[in-house]
């Protein structure tokens, strides 16, 4: 049996009762608990649990969409890519402060993130301290994807403001070793029972970044192991997402310049998915450069690139950072996207834009000794995030892709975010005053345009409650 199957299996047994069990606890607790971060050391500091929750601010225009989502089609459905990567010290994944800083180091000038998150409604066992202060001297704080709680509270969000599925990104470089294969693992088992508390959508995307050409038969041995875990003699997870009758799996990373083709892998890596009995049989998305089509610019130069595709059953662009204004993303939809439809089309296969926020790595990119300007894409008040909205809806688009919901190292992050970062050495964006919950409020108001299959107005919609963050 292949090492990566004994890993999967023991890690998931070891962990899916436990973060049920944790889970109901946490949900059934009326005050905050003090295991976790408390029990190890890094509790939350008195001073942040008294900082002003937004609910009572921003909470009147936004609705609770409780219905449960149709996880039987991709249409009409609005579609997060979910990190689920940050870990901290003490929060047991033993990973360290993996993705917030650097080199297993995070302080002021040594951080990979360009936001900040919003822990105010997040319980006392979720917050985490950091070296960081705040302009008023209180200790900053983040979260953990490793803790269930936390990832159940972001799945809440996504049913309050109206987003349907998920989907839970799963490295290949994460499954080389166990101790990390143990905390992907803990992660994608809290993001499955979140969906289903939620009635959420939620699915794999295998991010092949980083690849070894002989590592493509390892992505196989995982999503069989994981087949067994999800539908256990032939049980299906009520939750995950399916498309045309098969379950969904996305493979990102196809045809970018930046790394070897392999495209002859890649091609078998679609037919096996397409085919293969055991864990097989599913509908394929496949990310591919924003100039796919073209084979230039962030593509490789390679006629064959377009027979790779033409097996996949759903296409999606990556477009971030590939324009940086309203107008620059309109031409970007008139110019390539329009004939990236009518290529697909064609084909009979689906078409599933990606669309996101801005962009900063400003703090990343210092962490490896380079230069990166602070909010290289601004996002103007989330009229960047519903310009692209508007161009999806209008090109008659049955759904689209938001990159990203938790994503804070390149600052595409939707979910709620802080206007009140720390200060120092290490420089961080803000919402620009507005709730932090605006670009989940946001993302909902386009949602329901998908859901309906109507068109957008090309104004920005304002909320009743236009409040800016009561602490500016």
């Amino acid at each position: 049996m292949p090492r990566i199957d004994v890993w999967n299996r023991v890690f998931l047994a070891a962990l899916y009762l436990p973060a049920l069990a944790a889970l109901a606890a946490a949900q059934a607790a009326d005050r905050p608990s003090t295991s976790g971060a408390a029990a190890s050391g890094t509790a939350a500091s008195a001073t942040n649990a008294q900082r002003p929750s937004p609910a009572a601010t921003a909470a009147a225009d936004v609705v609770d969409r409780s219905a449960v989502v149709d996880r039987s089609s991709i249409e009409g459905k609005v579609l997060v890519g979910y990190q689920g990567w940050f870990r901290c010290e003490g929060d047991g994944s033993k990973m360290g402060w993996h993705h917030y800083g650097s080199g297993g180091k995070f302080g002021p000038g040594r951080c990979g993130i360009d936001l900040w998150p919003d822990v105010r409604e997040l319980a006392a066992e979720e917050r985490f301290d950091t070296p960081f202060r705040h302009a008023d001297g209180s200790t900053a704080q983040v979260f953990s994807s490793f803790h269930p709680k936390t990832v159940d509270r972001h799945f809440q969000w996504m049913r309050q403001y109206g987003i349907d599925v998920a989907m839970a990104q799963r490295f290949v470089t994460t499954l080389r070793t166990p101790d990390q294969l143990r905390s992907v693992n803990a992660v994608l088992s809290h993001c499955r029972d979140a969906a289903a508390a939620h009635g959420r959508g939620w699915a794999v995307m295998y991010d092949l970044s980083g690849i070894k050409e002989n590592e493509f038969d390892r992505i196989g041995e995982d999503w069989r192991s994981l087949h067994r875990w999800l539908w256990p003699e032939g049980k299906k997870d009520p939750a995950y997402l399916h498309h045309g009758g098969r379950p969904v799996v996305a493979l990102w990373g196809c045809g970018f310049n930046d790394r070897a083709p392999n495209l002859e892998q890649w091609a078998q890596l679609i037919d096996f998915f397409h085919n293969d009995p055991p864990g097989g049989r599913c509908t394929v998305i496949v990310g591919v450069p924003a100039y796919w089509r073209n084979l230039h610019r962030d593509a490789i130069a390679e006629p064959k690139l377009h027979e790779v595709i033409a097996r996949c059953d759903v296409v999606s662009p990556w477009t971030v950072g590939r324009y940086n204004s309203p107008e620059a993303a309109q031409r970007h939809w008139r110019q390539v996207a329009t004939e990236d439809i009518r290529w697909c089309r064609q084909r009979k296969i689906e078409y599933l834009p990606v669309v996101f926020p801005g962009f900063s790595w400003h703090n990343l990119m210092k962490s490896r000794g380079r230069e990166a300007s602070l909010d290289q894409i601004p996002r103007r008040g989330g009229q960047f995030l519903w310009s692209q909205f508007v161009e999806a809806a209008s090109a008659q688009c049955r759904s689209v892709y938001v990159a990203m919901f938790d994503e804070m190292d390149e600052a595409t992050a939707i979910f709620k975010c802080t206007n009140d970062p720390p200060v120092g050495e290490s420089p961080f964006l803000t919402y620009e005053g507005l709730p932090s919950d605006h670009y989940l409020w946001l993302t909902g108001r386009a949602a329901e345009a998908f859901h309906h299959r109507v068109l957008l107005s090309a104004d920005m919609p304002k909320r009743e409650h236009q409040n800016r963050d009561p602490r500016k």
